[in-house]
């Protein structure tokens, strides 16, 4: 049995020419350079002034308004629930231009660049870049994929400026959100229209980020109604493979938004946004490229991916004890190379009613329909059935919080029932105490079912993985296949919490869970078959998903937040993750639990720190300690981030920021579910300039 080919060679896309790629590099860089000393001589206005979270006192924080638990605003300080809020203002002072990067200073989350535009992200363990259990929502809008079961976190390259706050839940937020919602739930709400008016320019590049250009304006139509318009593009270096040559995962990126905020009466507010955005990557690809002869190639690839979205919300007070909300949106989006693609559409609806019911009961219901349409290519590496899906989601939830005790003790209950197409119904209960014990002193206890619904790839997916030749030159094909048995993985979680003020300047935020999983996918042996299409004939050695798996996790998060002097705010955060897996008796699995155990960091620790130097200069610093992944081997590392940002005048900001500066690159991530390989994540330099006019 002789051993499979293997070379590198470069294959682009159709979907975009090679002259359209080069022109908006060409454009970024220079409007990037031209634009960076225009900007620094231009008059403008003062910018919209946000919550400087380095000025609040300890209770100011703790009192923030969260949403996300229980679909209504809390204070943090009465949630039941592991949440962890970054605001605005933890957005302009961290330097980072994307949202994985913004997710790194949240105690407990994982987050692993894969390479220049892909990233491996999860709670309390079962990393991956397709990270199954973590739910991910714009607006309330869902932007988990049902065909690969998880987030394209390179498509969410939102203005960041736009963002109002991230809301980040580790541990299950089923009872409310559904489905997929198993491990944790980031819930990203953008800015009012209002809250943006005006204009801002923001441009700048560097060694990896190498050209930028933003443009946000916002008006004013009548007096009731707000609207603002925004664009922004990025041109991405490319980072180094295992052997120190180039990544070729170079990365471009241009998208466009509006929003529109009216009131049409004092009762009645409404809201109309819409985004669009196309973007390419490469990136090298391991697959089979010829069964006969047998040949495996690592190919350099353009991963092209454009959609577009639009959502309507219509918020309704009937009384100050009643207010509905009604969401209506569509997206459609398109994804591959020359080896895949997809197309998905996607139609919901969800209608949510808040109700207070005397003096101690305080209900949300709602109902939730959505409908998706996919279309996925046929190719010798990926294949689907059936190509052609269309696939229902209804839903129903209640909540019901009860004062037990005024200002002190209060339970919530609830739960969420879902049906789709492929495993029926499916009930996601809650049960939540907080127990505020006095003004600086709150306990809080969870009990939460939660279930991951099966993907199309889960069920329908073939990929050909590897191919080599058998005896008397009969080729052999490896191939992945999903399973039309496929059924829920479900959860069951038990958390605690402790938040308290230990002074005036310090607060502590500790959580600890344990968790139960069963029917965990597997990979299944199967018996080697003849198969004759695609030609000539050969032998297939399939391995197929399967449910035999289950097992425990357990944890500790930990995050503080101290008010060292009044210019100066020091953030530790502390998380450590076990996990124990087990094999069904009938599992033949040899490999999952390995990999799986070993596929995040047990411990993680991180310290942030705000300083502000005087009236216009501020200096911000983080790092970020990241525990070795036993499974892939890949060594623990520290990264530190840093940026000064000098407020030139009112209206103009010049910022400098370093990014992994300890080291000249690290590794930081290698899965068994990675199509692409993996690069080093290299050291970079960048400055900003911004204006508000």
């Amino acid at each position: 049995m002789g051993a499979a080919q293997n070379s590198t060679r470069e294959t682009g896309s159709k979907a975009l020419p090679v002259c359209s790629r080069n022109w908006s590099r060409f454009a970024l860089r220079i409007l990037a350079l031209v634009g960076m000393p225009i900007l620094s001589a231009l008059p403008g206005r003062p910018q919209q002034q946000t919550a400087d979270l380095t000025k609040l006192n300890i209770e100011d924080l703790m009192n923030i308004e969260v949403t996300s638990v229980s679909k209504k605003e809390q204070k943090l300080s009465r949630t039941a629930g592991a949440v962890f809020v970054i605001t605005q203002e933890d957005i302009r002072r961290s330097g980072a231009e994307n949202i994985p990067d913004l997710l790194r200073m949240v105690p407990g989350l994982q987050v692993a660049q894969i390479n220049g535009s892909t990233w491996a992200i999860t709670a309390r363990g079962f990393d991956g870049q397709y990270s199954n259990k973590l739910l991910v929502l714009v607006d309330g809008r869902t932007v988990y994929s049902p065909i690969f079961s998880g987030t394209f976190w390179d498509t969410q390259s939102l203005l960041l400026d736009n963002i109002d706050r991230i809301e980040v839940i580790r541990g299950p937020g089923a009872a409310v959100w559904g489905a997929n919602a198993v491990n944790g739930v980031i819930n990203i709400t953008t800015k009012k229209a209002a809250d943006t008016q005006g204009g801002l320019l923001t441009t700048g590049g560097g060694t990896s980020d190498q050209g930028f250009l933003s443009a946000r304006y916002g008006g004013t139509i009548g007096d009731r109604a707000s609207y603002r318009f925004s664009g922004s593009g990025s041109d991405f270096g490319h980072n180094l493979d295992s052997a120190g040559q180039s990544g070729e995962d170079d990365w471009r990126t241009i998208r466009g938004g509006f929003r529109v905020d009216a009131n049409a009466s004092p009762k009645d507010s409404l809201t109309l946004e819409g985004n669009v955005d196309r973007g390419d990557a490469g990136e090298l690809v391991n697959t089979v490229v010829s069964i006969s002869p047998p040949v495996n190639e690592i190919l350099n690839l353009r991963d092209i991916y454009s959609g577009w979205d639009v959502v309507s919300r219509w918020n309704h007070v009937a009384s100050p004890h009643s207010e509905t909300s009604l969401q209506i949106n569509f997206d459609h989006s398109d994804r591959g190379d020359s080896t895949y693609g997809t197309g998905l559409n996607t139609f919901g609806i969800d209608f949510d009613h808040h109700v207070g019911w005397g003096k101690r009961q305080d209900f949300v219901w709602g109902l939730g329909y959505r409908l998706t349409s996919d279309e996925l290519a046929t190719t010798l590496r990926i294949a689907f059935t059936p190509p052609k899906q269309t696939q229902q989601f209804f839903s129903s939830f209640v909540q019901d919080e009860i004062l037990i005790r005024p200002d002190h003790l209060y339970l919530t209950v609830g739960a969420k029932l879902e049906h789709n197409d492929y495993t029926g119904f499916g009930l996601e209960p809650s049960v939540r105490l907080a127990w505020l014990v006095d003004e600086r002193n709150m306990f809080w206890a969870a009990v939460s079912r939660a279930l991951r619904t099966p993907s199309e790839s889960d069920r329908g997916i073939r990929v050909n993985e590897s191919v080599f030749p058998g005896p008397n030159g009969l080729p052999i094909l490896v191939s992945i296949f999903g399973s039309p048995a496929r059924q829920n993985e479900v959860l069951n979680a038990f958390e605690a919490g402790y938040r308290t003020e230990i002074t005036k300047q310090i607060s502590l935020d500790v959580t600890a869970f344990y968790n139960e999983y069963d029917n965990l996918v597997s990979v299944e042996p199967g018996a080697p078959v003849l198969e004759a299409n695609p030609a000539p004939l050969h032998v297939v050695v399939p391995n197929v998903l399967g449910n035999l798996l289950y097992g425990e996790t357990h944890g500790v998060e930990l995050s503080v937040n101290w008010k060292v002097a009044k210019r100066w705010t020091l953030s530790p955060g502390y998380s450590f993750l076990a996990m124990h897996l087990h094999k069904d008796a009938t599992s033949q699995d040899s490999t999952t639990i390995a990999g799986t155990e070993g596929g995040f960091p047990s411990q993680q620790a991180q310290l942030r720190s705000h300083l502000d130097l005087g009236e216009h200069w501020q200096w911000n610093a983080s790092a970020y300690f990241v525990g070795r992944l036993t499974g892939p081997g890949v060594p623990s590392y520290t990264r530190l981030d840093t940026n000064v940002i000098w407020q030139l005048r009112k209206r103009v900001s010049i910022s400098l920021i370093g990014q992994n500066l300890l080291r000249d690159h690290h590794l930081e991530y290698i899965g068994p579910d990675q199509t692409e390989q993996s690069s080093l994540i290299k050291r970079s330099v960048y400055a900003k300039i911004a204006w508000q006019f």
